[in-house]
């Protein structure tokens, strides 16, 4: 851990203690609060100027950002979840339902991950079996029966590789999901919260509209798996951050992504109110822009997006030049 990370950390924890203390002994200690607030907020600052892919993929891991759940209760109302793939059982590690996106009812559908070991574990890290991608696809023909825009959220390290999920069809799953998906004709926006991991991701995340939060990541392969296979050493995943250009920027210029939803410096997990207002004016306006195609039209836009994705060296580094 970097000098500044421990030292952001250490204030960090002092706060909370304080704030605690404060409170059990009915004090005033506001004052000294601030100013460690106040201290914390410079050395985030300073630490988060130029940050690396590496901080952004612990960024993107940490536990106190907001989950799928903490997304749909500050952009969704009336939101009724829905169980079950109908075949095998209902998988935590995937959350879905219905609910109103201001006066229009959507399908919203995302990885779950838990904020504590116990419920890291019942959510199985928010790696999915193949039942829960099949409710998730179960959901989205729901919408598509009834003409409800569907959202995702994704966040996850990868499908879940278990003997388990291997033997009820892990592949077959998420290779359904990605035909069905390209296919569907309602508008599909897929939001990148946290990880985005290989498989595991793409299966929620084949849609018309892509974003991703500024410290987000989405790769084939996780920095640490990628250096364990190219250098047999997993204490190398740095420098296969960098490699794998998985960041929200690199994706952008690649166009695998079409938007970046800025954060707060140091992660949204620092200000949950200025992250829902910006994830909510962009939901709607990207959700009523893509209403406007016919089924056809949106079909035609989804098939000519995916089939941009995949350029050339020199083409990335002639659009990063005029983008300077």
């Amino acid at each position: 851990m970097a000098s500044g990370e421990k030292q952001l950390a250490h204030l960090e924890q002092k706060i909370k203690d304080l704030q605690a203390f404060a409170r059990e002994q009915e004090m005033d200690l506001s004052e000294e609060i601030k100013s460690l607030q106040e201290k914390a907020r410079k050395i985030r600052e300073e630490y988060f100027s130029e940050i690396t892919p590496w901080q952004r993929v612990k960024l993107a891991r940490n536990m106190q950002r907001p989950t799928t759940q903490d997304y749909i209760e500050m952009v969704c109302s009336d939101f009724t979840e829905l169980h079950g793939d109908r075949l095998f059982g209902d998988d935590p590690a995937i959350i879905g339902g219905i609910g109103r996106l201001g006066k229009q009812p959507v399908t919203v559908i995302g990885h779950q991950k838990g904020r504590s070991t116990k419920e890291n574990i019942s959510r199985n890290f928010g790696m999915p079996h193949p039942e829960g991608y099949r409710k998730a696809l179960r959901l989205m023909e729901q919408a598509e029966k009834f003409n409800r825009p569907i959202i995702t959220f994704i966040d996850t390290p990868g499908a879940y590789p278990g003997l388990g999920a291997e033997e009820r069809g892990q592949g077959e799953a998420i290779a359904r999901n990605l035909k069905e998906m390209s296919g569907l004709r309602v508008p599909v926006v897929v939001i990148v919260t946290g990880e985005g991991g290989s498989g595991g991701a793409l299966a929620l995340a084949v849609g018309d509209w892509v974003s991703m939060f500024e410290n987000a990541v989405y790769s084939v392969i996780s920095p640490e798996g990628c250096a364990s296979i190219l250098w047999k050493d997993p204490g190398k995943a740095e420098e296969a951050a960098r490699s794998l250009k998985l960041t929200a920027e690199d994706l952008k210029v690649a166009g695998v992504i079409d938007a970046i939803i800025p954060e707060p410096s140091g992660g949204c997990q620092l200000n949950s109110q200025e992250i829902q207002k910006k994830l909510e004016e962009h939901l709607k306006e990207i959700v009523p822009f893509l209403q406007k195609m016919d089924s056809s039209e949106l079909l035609t836009r989804r098939w000519k997006r995916l089939s941009r994705i995949g350029v050339w060296t020199e083409q990335i580094k002639a659009q990063k030049k005029a983008s300077q």
